[in-house]
């Protein structure tokens, strides 16, 4: 047996796949079977998989007064884990539509969230939030704005939404990272790109 075998993007094996529940989301299961690090192919596995729609993360920052926009609603996610389940985030949605791009639900979004107007997309990833049990993909994106005005609360009523906006500057957005305040990933992910990039993103923005 060797720890060099490298497998192959295709070296697994699909079985089955069932159907277990459908409703706004929906849970499939897979039997499956994928090479082994010894070169062999393992033993059949049974996998639950939580089946999304795709997303997208925008954080708009507004590059003259060094600020950036947050979102916070109550995420039924946080309820048994965190002592406040209303989470600062970036503004986000998902692709609901098969001929949509991000960058059209990046804008979409801003307006129904936070009625902004997005100058500007600057793409910092597309990543898997957790790839251990869903196939979600997350597309996160900087945004350009002009922050002045910005504040209230938004969303479709008819979707439950209750979204309040908040204009920070930089520097306080990133210390509630550290402290814990902001505690979702892509928020984070977002902010400590734009600490890493920020004089550049200023440069061209400003």
């Amino acid at each position: 047996m060797s720890e060099n075998i490298k497998p192959a993007p295709g070296d697994f094996e699909i079985e089955r796949r069932e159907e277990c529940f459908k409703g706004f989301y929906r849970v499939d299961r897979l039997y499956l079977r994928h090479r082994l690090f010894s070169g062999e192919m393992g033993r059949q596995l049974n996998r639950e998989l939580f089946v999304r729609h795709d997303a997208v993360c925008v954080l708009p920052y507004d590059p003259k007064r060094d600020k950036v926009v947050l979102v916070e609603q109550f995420r039924v996610g946080a309820v048994d884990k965190s002592d406040n389940p209303w989470l600062l985030e970036p503004i986000a949605g998902l692709i609901d539509k098969s001929h949509e791009i991000p960058e059209e639900v990046a804008h979409r979004e801003a307006q129904e969230e936070a009625s902004l107007t997005l100058q500007s997309l600057w793409p910092i990833s597309t990543y898997f939030p957790s790839p251990g049990g869903s196939d979600e993909l997350v597309h996160l994106f900087l945004a350009r704005v002009d922050s002045e005005g910005a504040g209230g609360v938004h969303g479709l009523p008819e979707e439950g939404e209750d979204i309040r906006v908040h204009v920070m500057p930089f520097e306080e957005a990133l210390d509630a990272v550290k402290k814990g305040r902001i505690n979702n990933a892509a928020a984070m992910i977002a902010l400590q790109w734009l600490a890493l990039n920020r004089a550049e993103v200023r440069g061209l923005w400003v």
